[in-house]
């Protein structure tokens, strides 16, 4: 039912050339997410010291002239990251820089994401998330906004803390036929996170690793990760330490917010996630009353899709019922939320 994701063979091929032509141009240690599309697109990333960035521009372009020269090359991107690799006597309170990349029992995660928030990310995310558990699947539902957590709200749970198994791992909630779990069941409703990001770092990698999502023998079919709107921390954190195996892009057809999705897709093309999609939220209003449609925030994202190489996965009307099923906890009985689910499994 969730296919297989198509296997990049191309990378497989040309890898090999690509590091042998950066050999002398760039240290293999500093060399990361080399990734080979099968239009011959390539894109990898150069570990520079920040305060050297600048002085690193002229390696980027040298290391792009270089590669771009090989056969079967059609357009190359090298991207500097700038960060401080961890030494010994380098203060790391919260361990991300030390923290492996995971290794999950859960066959498939699918990120639901944004470029800006207010566009029903989280909604989306609960009614995807509990279509696909209305098909049998085992399927988890991880809330990753830790400044504006709603999953606890979404599902109708009570915000009380986990408790633990033997294992020393959080037991997420039941709900809606998902195990949940949110960084809103261990604080205050009413109270901020006031936290940097190395904190909230630390707090989605514990979310992923410390949680009893499943075993190696009974392992989730699928996990969807409501993502913070933005392209930050959490984003990456979530790109380099497990396996996500799509992205799924939620925007309303508003202009402003179609700018900030495209920032969405860029970051994870840029990180090697595959896009699944875009979903078209709010995409029409319809009068209660009388049935009338209108739309107020524009209409159509199709265009931007195809502009963007990007799969249209459906749209959601602005309906009353939507508002408020999320507002009680209930899961929608839109059908179009089972369309869009249909379309994701099938792009896994």
């Amino acid at each position: 039912m969730l296919g297989k994701l198509k296997k990049n063979m191309a990378k497989a091929l040309h890898e090999k050339d690509i590091l042998v032509a950066l050999e002398k141009i760039v240290p293999t240690d500093k060399l990361s997410g080399v990734y080979i599309s099968d239009k011959g697109e390539v894109s990898f990333s150069v570990l520079v010291d920040p305060s050297a960035g600048a002085d690193m521009e002229e390696m980027r372009q040298k290391a792009e002239k270089e590669v771009l020269a090989l056969e079967g090359v059609s357009k190359v991107t090298a991207i500097l990251t700038a960060e401080r690799e961890a030494q010994d006597n380098t203060p790391d309170p919260h361990g991300m820089n030390k923290n492996p990349r995971l290794k999950l029992p859960i066959k498939k995660i699918i990120a639901v994401a944004s470029g800006k928030g207010g566009v029903g990310k989280s909604t989306v995310s609960v009614n995807i998330a509990a279509a696909m558990a209305k098909q049998g699947l085992k399927v988890g539902l991880l809330d990753a906004d830790i400044y504006g957590p709603s999953i606890p709200r979404l599902t109708g749970l009570p915000y009380k803390k986990p408790d633990m198994d033997e294992n020393k791992q959080l037991i997420p909630f039941d709900a809606h036929g998902l195990k949940v779990m949110s960084i809103g069941f261990m604080v205050d409703p009413d109270e901020p996170m006031i936290w940097r990001g190395p904190m909230v770092q630390s707090a989605i990698y514990q979310m992923l690793r410390d949680v009893a999502w499943g075993t190696q023998d009974e392992p989730l079919d699928v996990l969807v990760i409501d993502m913070p709107p933005g392209t930050g921390d959490a984003q990456l954190t979530l790109a380099q330490k497990v396996d996500v195996d799509g992205a799924v892009i939620v925007s309303t057809p508003q202009d402003l917010a179609m700018i900030d999705a495209v920032k969405a897709i860029e970051m994870f093309k840029k990180t090697n996630v595959p896009i699944l999609g875009l979903v078209e939220n709010m995409s029409t209003h319809i009068c209660s009353a009388c049935g009338h449609e209108e739309h107020i925030f524009g209409h159509d994202l199709k265009k931007e899709t195809k502009k963007r190489n990007v799969s249209y996965l459906g749209s959601i009307p602005l309906h009353i019922s939507v508002r408020e099923d999320s507002d009680a906890g209930k899961i929608s009985d839109l059908e179009n939320y089972q369309d869009i689910t249909k379309t994701v499994l099938a792009a896994l």
